[in-house]
């Protein structure tokens, strides 16, 4: 987010004349301008809605990937090279919450989000509709991830990263909730999209479905682009920024954002290969879809709950409570799973603990802020989801190694002995280790 000169300035003198809309005199122009009132009234909460229905279409998709995954691996032109298949997903789905297998693409967006950001968020529309039309023309796995994944990725950054921007001055006392709702719209989209496209995949083939959801979604999506508008004034915000760096410096910040890039290595890779492991165990395709969905709706309970969390408690006591709870959920439920009411309670409560993890970017933003009030909110997202990416990154680079040979298959019971133990361990490690700021807050590193 820009720090603007006199708009911002005005916020850091007086938040609260600024939530309640009070007037304020433009030095540069001399009339006075009304701020609409953050944490609540009208236009905070359109902007907040909007931002969760474009959350839920534009990333939605593919965080439902592994119902392309199963899709892909089973039927031509792409089973007959699977190797590759799980990077569409991971590549797609790493926004901020998410962004592209380049270190530097959150930040190189943010930048962009800053700059243009009246602009950035009509031109992300149609570059993800052209992505995924020009998907359904391929015939090899490497332009699934040009397409599928980069592009689209791309595309959905441009519209997703001026609403993420734009969100720290909307809301901020409630910054935390704020972000929790905007995020369970992956979710909730989650909990709808698979069924969706495991239909039209069965029914029409997935050239067909890529084209129908491309128009979909920017019929859909077009109209709610009008309200995901900065709160601060245009001729504000399009003054030289303050860059707030300064959180670069923090060994807080460092642990924090080792924790998250630690998690993300394990996060994605239920939600891939689920319908796969459900097809190893002789359940159906509609089972896998069911599981997917499952995840995703925990998740947007936990979204919005671990989000209000961190209005009240430390970000590490909720860092814990996911961290652990993911573990548990994966080494006890999944790890022990040969039967689909264990894989049910897996997905259930790797959903709602792991979920909302997501939720504790916007603590990282807090805590920062708290020791460097001229911290860039949009900077400090950009860099956490620098981390995200690579996390996500190296799940899809690394879960096909872990699942080549099946280890331990036949040498260990259910879960473990499936073909997919490696990639149960690898899971429930990462969540673990996710804890990592928690530890280093305890020993007194921050």
């Amino acid at each position: 987010m820009i720090d603007p000169s006199p708009a911002m300035s005005m916020q850091m003198r007086s938040s609260s004349e600024e939530e309640m809309g009070t007037q304020q005199p433009d030095e540069r122009h001399g009339p006075e301008f009304s701020l609409p009132q953050a944490d609540g009234g009208k236009d905070a909460w359109l902007f907040l809605a909007a931002c969760f229905v474009v959350e839920a279409l534009v990333w939605g998709f593919p965080f439902s990937f592994g119902i392309f995954q199963e899709y892909y691996s089973t039927h031509e032109p792409f089973s007959t090279e699977p190797s590759g298949i799980a990077i569409i997903g991971t590549t797609a789905t790493v926004r901020p919450r998410l962004s592209l297998d380049t270190i530097m693409f959150s930040l190189l967006m943010t930048v962009i989000a800053n700059t243009f950001q009246l602009t950035s968020k009509w031109a992300g529309l149609p570059i993800m509709s052209i992505a995924l039309i020009a998907a359904s023309y391929v015939s090899h796995v490497k332009n699934l991830i040009l397409t599928q994944g980069i592009l689209y990725a791309f595309g959905g950054s441009l519209v997703y990263y001026p609403a993420l921007n734009s969100l720290d001055e909307w809301f901020i006392r409630r910054k935390g909730m704020a972000y929790g709702v905007m995020w369970a719209g992956t979710g909730v989209a989650g909990l709808i999209i698979p069924f969706v496209m495991n239909s039209l995949l069965g029914k029409y083939g997935f050239r067909t479905t890529l084209r129908i959801w491309a128009t979909a979604s920017i019929i859909i999506s077009s109209p709610l682009i009008y309200f995901l508008r900065p709160r601060l004034p245009i001729s504000a915000v399009s003054q030289p920024a303050r860059h707030g760096l300064g959180f670069m410096r923090s060994t807080t910040f460092w642990l924090l954002l080792a924790g998250l890039t630690i998690e993300s290595s394990g996060y994605f890779i239920p939600g891939i290969y689920l319908p796969s492991f459900a097809r190893s165990l002789g359940l159906s395709t509609a089972i896998g879809t069911l599981l997917v969905s499952l995840v995703n709706a925990s998740a947007v309970v936990s979204t919005i709950g671990m989000g209000m969390m961190i209005d009240r408690f430390h970000v590490t006591t909720v860092i814990m409570l996911s961290s652990v709870g993911a573990a548990v959920s994966v080494f006890l439920f999944w790890g022990l799973s040969g039967a689909l009411p264990m894989l049910c309670l897996f997905s259930i409560f790797y959903g709602f603990f792991a979920g909302g993890f997501v939720s504790t970017m916007a603590g990282v933003v807090k805590l920062v802020k708290e020791g460097d009030e001229n911290t860039d909110a949009g900077s400090v997202l950009g860099v956490l989801s620098v981390g995200r990416g690579i996390g996500a990154v190296v799940s899809g680079l690394s879960s096909e190694p872990l699942l080549s040979g099946s280890p331990w298959k036949g040498e260990a019971g259910l879960g473990y002995g499936s073909g997919y133990g490696g990639l149960i361990v690898f899971t429930g490690v990462t969540a673990t280790l996710g804890s990592v700021g928690f530890m280093g807050k305890r020993l007194g590193w921050m």
